[in-house]
């Protein structure tokens, strides 16, 4: 599918996820501030919005609501303006309950959920999507494959889900086991959002991250998530100094084809 390459384009930030540390790159933001200080530098280049993961004192993944108060407030007076999503990701350490207790404590405007981790335990998971729903949560529904994909339309018929249409993520490639995402990868993954009248985004791990994100605006998705959470590399596998030196390649990139990012008002691109 080709789409005219004139409608600018929404850009995300993921810029540590919930497994990279400093030892693999000392530029990951881990505290409020390094995160804050992140955010401001990329929506400086065009991000728009915000994927935020925070981290405990050990500088492990973790879903503490007073934590992410911490860290929202400081992306809040560092860039006024950028859409913030949370993410409930369990990655091998919460359980469903605790996802529903941060949903229900912090009360998110925004919220990234993987249909996969909702899975384990369908009854928590009905709850999960009923209190998003009662407290005006917007979800982003995390997919890695078509089981996952099944597993939202078969909740989406049961009426489970809000949201029309739904919105959802497409992960390429994997963490671990250590998979790098393809660009021809992207196309099926379209006609299926298509298929199911999906509001899709897409990021990508490895050192090709940056074509499949290019891949995507090419289907037509308009949003794409970039960063360290998914990839540090440039494509001859040596690292980006840090997360704004890989979003401004990739907004070179994308200019270059044509498509441009939003920008947040009062931020200079």
């Amino acid at each position: 599918m080709s789409v005219s390459r004139t409608a600018p384009f929404r850009l995300m930030l993921a810029p540590n996820g919930a497994r990279l540390g400093k030892a693999a790159h000392p530029q990951v933001p881990l505290s409020p501030g390094e995160i804050a200080s992140t955010a401001r530098a990329c929506a400086a280049l065009g991000v728009g919005a915000l994927h935020l993961h925070v981290r405990d004192a050990e500088g492990g993944h973790s879903l503490d609501a007073g934590r992410y108060r911490a860290a929202m407030e400081a992306v809040a007076r560092a860039v006024p303006g950028l859409r913030v999503q949370v993410t409930t990701e369990a990655a091998g350490r919460y359980d469903v309950a605790a996802q529903l207790a941060l949903l229900t404590e912090l009360k998110p405007g925004w919220a990234s959920v993987a249909a996969r981790e909702m899975g384990r335990d369908p009854a928590l998971a009905h709850r999960f999507y009923r209190q998003a729903a009662a407290q005006g949560t917007r979800l982003q529904h995390i997919l890695y494959d078509r089981d996952d994909l099944a597993l939202l339309l078969d909740w989406r018929a049961r009426g489970w889900l809000q949201g029309d249409p739904l919105e959802v993520l497409f992960v390429l490639g994997s963490y671990d086991p250590p998979r790098a995402a393809r660009p021809e990868e992207v196309a099926p993954l379209a006609a299926l959002a298509r298929a199911h009248a999906l509001a899709w985004s897409l990021c990508a791990f490895g050192a090709r991250e940056h074509d499949c994100l290019l891949a995507a605006l090419a289907e037509g998705s308009g949003h794409v998530r970039i960063g360290f959470e998914n990839s540090y590399r440039q494509p001859d596998g040596t690292p980006y100094p840090d997360n704004a030196a890989s979003v401004a390649a990739f907004v070179a990139r994308a200019a270059a084809e044509g498509f441009v990012p939003e920008t947040l008002e009062g931020i200079a691109p």
